[in-house]
């Protein structure tokens, strides 16, 4: 299992006493991934969202990885997501970025996509419609268009309901052979066979703890396996996210946790993406959960919600999500927890917990890349 981090420019409630929480919080996270290139971890994400006050400010999220593409030197950088959606972004712009990215990273861009997090994100850029299942029909219409640009000398040019393009050169083309591994963020178990049926990967945002993971993910290896990939090469792949707090001892590592606003997080992430299935005795904004005490969270990581805990406990944590079959777990670390205890977190995963999972030094989607077009 490979190991990743996730960060979405979550300012919570920062800037009610810092004029500087945003712009602290945006530069706070360019840290967090540097360090996470020089512990060893193989993936960063970062969102694409917008409106979504306090919850997430990392809007231009291309111009965030451009950045970290230059900052990095390993670390594999992903859209998690980048929006396709035409009124939205420009497909034809999306392509151009994803191309570009892979080129000032030299080949370790991962395009991750999707319909975004919820109504009040996306319907403000949809005049007129009031059903978020309208976007299912604009995404899936575009999809498969994205490999044409990058792999046809002249892309063919497209008609659709929702956009259209006439034959035009798409440029600049990939870094390299074929193109970025593809994936989909699954907001809803079914979008995960979705995801298989087309060789796309699954970020999967809305598992929530290790139990769901085994039927979904059942689920999505079935419909892999007899995929037709939209793309020039399947990416049979599953991330997952987690929470996830390391501290030296057990104690300080529930601590942090019951300092870190963690009820204000998830009443946040519920009050916008309300694509996610809820759960039961989640209240409706502006009903907030209840502030998490040490009783709190000692169930959250017993119910396997919550990664935290010492080293050890960390690493028997994660092998829980190995064994269960996911080939990526990637940490939300920046959730209102202090910049010295994130960074705490990071190293010390790095030093203890990646080198007895992630044993290859390859990166799963480098290796599908390089079968797919035979290269060394």
């Amino acid at each position: 299992m490979e190991f990743g981090i996730f960060v979405q420019g979550y300012v919570g409630k920062r800037a009610e006493t810092d004029p500087l929480a945003e712009h602290k919080a945006l530069m706070e996270e360019t840290e967090y991934i540097v360090a996470a290139d020089r512990a060893g971890f193989k993936y960063a994400w970062a969102s694409e969202h917008h409106f979504l006050e306090e919850y997430s400010h990392l809007s231009a999220n291309d111009v965030f990885l451009g950045y970290l593409a230059h900052a990095t030197d390993r670390i594999h950088l992903g859209s998690g997501i980048f929006n396709p959606l035409a009124p939205v972004n420009h497909p034809v712009k999306v392509a151009e970025k994803v191309a570009m990215l892979d080129h000032l990273s030299e080949g370790r861009f991962e395009f991750g996509s999707g319909r975004g997090a919820g109504s009040h994100e996306i319907l403000g850029f949809l005049p007129g419609i009031t059903d978020m299942n309208h976007t299912k029909e604009m995404w899936e219409e575009t999809i498969a268009e994205f490999p044409k640009m990058w792999l046809q000398d002249e892309y063919e040019g497209f008609t659709g309901r929702h956009w259209s393009l006439p034959p035009r050169k798409v440029l600049p083309k990939p870094y390299g052979a074929a193109h970025p591994p593809m994936w989909y963020a699954a907001g809803s178990p079914p979008s995960y066979a979705m995801a298989g049926r087309k060789g796309l990967g699954v970020l999967g945002f809305s598992v929530q703890k290790v139990s769901d993971m085994e039927w979904v993910l059942e689920s999505y290896k079935t419909a892999v396996g007899e995929a037709e990939p939209v793309g020039a090469f399947v990416n049979d792949n599953v991330m997952v996210t987690s929470t996830a707090i390391c501290a030296e001892t057990h104690d300080k590592a529930v601590e942090i946790a019951v300092s870190g606003g963690l009820n204000y997080l998830q009443s946040l992430l519920f009050r916008y993406h309300d694509t996610f299935p809820r759960p039961e005795g989640i209240p409706e904004w502006p009903e907030l959960l209840p502030d998490y005490t040490a009783e709190i969270v000692e169930l959250l990581i017993a119910e396997e919600l919550m990664i935290c805990g010492d080293p050890d406990e960390v690493r028997r944590q994660c092998k829980r999500w190995e064994q269960a079959g996911a080939d990526q777990l990637s940490f939300g670390l920046p959730i209102g927890i202090s910049y010295e205890d994130t960074m705490t977190t990071i190293r010390l995963i790095g030093e203890h917990v990646i080198p007895h999972i992630d044993t290859d030094p390859v990166h799963r989607t480098t290796r599908f890349r390089q079968t797919a077009t035979g290269a060394a």
